[in-house]
């Protein structure tokens, strides 16, 4: 794989996923995340050091997530807390972070930059990421690692129609162009909403009694879906095989990727041979 790197004495161009051209430190020492997956990766990496500061959402590791400075939320993050731990990176994301922020920080700071929508861009991620903060090697062994996972990974043998909710009031779905979409496509799952125009669109209690889904999976992220939600949407699609879900398998697309396939694979055997609702 190609790293676009232009070397300078102490500080080298990458170009980011967006095709941005960056200046960024040799080795840079002062890392701020803004992306639950990609600071999960950097501990992976074995960049604790390194990762000063990260937002309320980054949960993994527990114990970073308890002692790291928090910078706020990954689309509402703080420019002073920010400018507080004098970063010399700034690593973030298209869809999690809002656009205006994130020129804001590009003013003071480098920032680079992923857009992920599939499990290769989540792959080449990992790589750059693993260039850009000197840990090539690594990097490439967990890419490597993962690819030769979903490499492992069956789909259904008759594919299924899907649902996958992350939302409630209103209803909202994973829809086309999406990590997620990806994820289910690579199930063996079709996903009844991605020939919608939005890629999280709102759907109404009609729509989903219209579509009437094989498969209703519900996430326990972003919004907590439990066990009293099967019920009520049991009621609206009554042939629906529904499923509480980990949404961190489903949609984080940095170093915990290595163990998505394991839950993958129990997952569809429970799709395949049962029929009643199912907690997992």
């Amino acid at each position: 794989m190609k790293i676009h790197i232009f070397a300078s004495m102490k500080k080298v161009f990458v170009v980011d996923q967006m095709n941005r051209k960056v200046e960024v430190p040799l080795l840079p020492k002062r890392i701020v995340s803004l992306v639950p997956s990609q600071t999960e990766l950097l501990y992976e990496l074995g960049l604790d050091a390194e990762v000063v500061g990260q937002t309320l959402f980054c949960i993994h590791p527990q114990l970073q997530h308890q002692q790291k400075p928090r910078v706020g939320g990954t689309k509402n993050f703080s420019m002073d807390k920010i400018k507080a731990l004098n970063p010399d990176l700034i690593i973030g994301n298209k869809e999690e972070n809002h656009r205006e922020g994130i020129e804001q920080l590009e003013k003071l700071y480098p920032v680079w930059m992923s857009d992920i929508c599939n499990l290769m861009e989540a792959l080449d991620m990992i790589r750059k990421i693993g260039a850009l903060v000197g840990r090539p090697e690594h990097a490439e062994s967990l890419a490597g690692q993962i690819q030769q996972s979903f490499e492992q990974l069956q789909p259904l043998p008759k594919p299924k129609r899907a649902a996958y909710l992350i939302w409630r009031s209103p209803w909202m779905a994973a829809g086309k162009q999406t990590f997620i979409d990806d994820m289910l496509s690579r199930l063996g799952l079709e996903n009844v909403f991605n020939q919608l125009d939005a890629r999280y669109p709102e759907v109404s209690e009609a729509l989903l009694k219209e579509t009437q889904p094989d498969c209703l999976l519900l996430s326990s992220e972003p919004y907590p879906f439990k066990e009293k939600h099967i019920e009520e949407l049991q009621g609206i699609c009554p042939k629906a095989q529904i499923m509480l879900v980990d949404g961190e398998l489903f949609s984080w697309y940095g170093s915990r990727l290595k163990h998505s396939v394991a839950y993958f694979k129990d997952l569809l055997g429970k799709i395949d041979t049962q029929k009643n609702t199912f907690a997992g």
